[in-house]
């Protein structure tokens, strides 16, 4: 998220069009909760009863992130996504298998991302997408359905549900929470310590989602693109309320703005893994406080990167489905930020 003043580098890349379901200019820019946007999920994860969701499809310029290399190329910590390649370290993993996932394939998206961290990572949850799959009402053996690629855009945590989402993993799990048939009904997945300790003022947390497709085939359809954090200011943002069973989660909506610069790889691979920052409270959204306006700090890593499924003409009806999974990584940093 950059500051009022920061400028962005001209760059040399391919690009494409593409389109993006953005908010309406109607609606009423918000750091925190007001309870004019939001939608009710049932257990299963699927969405019902919206409300306050005034869509405006925005045609944007897609840039060609493969293209870009060496001081160019965008990065987790400076942008908020970045691309390496990780090939799984075991094959035959069944996605769609929920204890198979947390236990084999959990241990290997921590490691991924205390790589390209350097803080302690702890996998808590994930999402399995296909539209085709969505459309059948797949499901995950001993999880919730398949769900849909978002075709929203939006960044998955906001100043109010980063740190509280840190706080509800060092309890016990609800009974909507996915470790909950991992670490039982009286384990936590982060001590309690450890949770204030990065809460505290001069500690720092983060939270990274691990994407990966797969399917067999390259993801041609419904390709996800990402926003470059340093092209966001605070006044983009809606807070997206999310109502559980058991609790309130939030995201951020985004209402457009043309100095947006968006992102993607073409024709990803299983051999690939996208890392995406949802949040990081070394920010400058997070160090701000939310005073929209007043958050802009050069030295700052980047807060979080908006991130969407978008609709690219140049795709063939015939394209295979794009199948992918997100696992969602919480980091605590041990020294101050």
């Amino acid at each position: 998220m950059r500051g009022k003043t920061e400028a962005v580098k001209p760059e040399a890349e391919g690009h494409s069009l593409g389109f993006f379901n953005y908010l309406d200019e109607s609606v009423e820019s918000s750091l925190y909760r007001n309870g004019k946007v939001l939608i009710r999920r049932d257990p299963d994860g699927s969405d019902r009863d919206m409300q306050g969701v005034h869509r405006a499809k925005r045609e944007m310029t897609v840039h060609d992130a493969r293209a870009l290399s060496g001081a160019q190329a965008r990065s987790l910590a400076s942008n908020g996504f970045e691309l390496q390649e990780r090939p799984l370290g075991r094959d035959g993993l069944d996605f769609l298998d929920q204890q198979q996932v947390m236990q084999d394939y959990y241990p290997e998206c921590v490691r991924i991302v205390e790589e390209a961290t350097g803080g302690r990572a702890f996998a808590f949850d994930h999402n399995v997408r296909s539209a085709l799959g969505k459309k059948s009402r797949m499901r995950i053996a001993g999880g919730q359905q398949v769900q849909a690629p978002a075709h929203m855009v939006h960044g998955d945590y906001t100043l109010t549900s980063a740190p509280q989402r840190l706080r509800d993993l060092s309890k016990p799990p609800g009974g909507n929470d996915t470790l909950r048939t991992l670490l039982g009904a009286n384990e936590s997945l982060i001590s309690k310590g450890d949770a204030e300790h990065a809460l505290a003022d001069g500690s720092r947390f983060a939270i990274i989602n691990l994407w990966r497709n797969i399917s067999n085939e390259p993801v041609v359809s419904h390709p996800l693109a990402l926003c470059d954090s340093q092209t966001v200011d605070p006044e983009d943002l809606v807070v997206f309320e999310i109502h559980y069973e058991d609790r309130v989660g939030e995201n951020y909506f985004a209402k457009h703005a043309d100095r947006h610069r968006w992102y993607y790889f073409p024709e990803i691979t299983g051999d690939e893994a996208l890392l995406i920052k949802q949040w990081d409270s070394a920010g400058p959204l997070s160090r701000s406080l939310g005073r929209l306006g007043d958050a802009s700090e050069a030295a700052s890593p980047s807060t979080f990167s908006f991130h969407s499924a978008f609709e690219d003409p140049a795709t063939l009806p015939d394209a295979p489905d794009r199948r992918s999974i997100e696992v969602r990584c919480i980091v605590l940093y041990d020294r101050p930020r």
